[in-house]
């Protein structure tokens, strides 16, 4: 019965969507109105179980070129383990540091190493995409990110 990965994984999910939906219905009601911070949880977690059983149902026919791709998705084992140390890194340094700072090393670091070659553009890019959500969230949305050793 569950010989294909599509019904491994989609049984996964179900398994990890209601345990989800457990934790999610554990969020206490503060607002008096239909939506409250519950709610985007809640619908999160259902959609995630309708999603799965879809996937349970969905037939895996593999032939030459499934397989090819396969091998290609093992080879990338090297870069998801590469991205997750520094997504580690990042969380670890964002308090001391600050965000801007942070997150522009770990936009510029994490490109290069996925193998974007060109600089300068790569520099601008981490810099105006922390910078612009740095004073988006403090400025216009009144959200405090930690602003580290810079003098902000």
């Amino acid at each position: 019965m569950l010989r294909s990965a599509n019904k491994i994984v989609s049984i996964i999910l179900i398994v990890t969507a209601v345990f989800y939906l457990y934790l999610a219905f554990q969020i206490p009601a503060f607002a008096t109105g239909m939506i409250t911070a519950s709610t985007m949880p809640k619908a999160a977690g259902f959609l995630l179980i309708v999603l799965s059983i879809f996937l349970f149902f969905i037939k895996e026919g593999e032939g030459e070129e499934d397989r090819e791709k396969r091998k290609e998705a093992g080879q990338h084992i090297f870069y998801l383990g590469g991205v997750a140390v520094m997504i580690l890194i990042y969380i670890t340094l964002l308090e001391p540091i600050g965000f801007i700072l942070t997150s522009t090393i770990f936009i510029f670091l994490c490109s290069l190493f996925m193998g974007y070659r060109k600089h300068i553009i790569n520099a601008v890019t981490s810099i105006a995409f922390p910078l612009t959500l740095y004073l988006l969230f403090t400025q216009l949305l009144n959200i405090s990110l930690p602003p580290g050793i810079l003098p902000l």
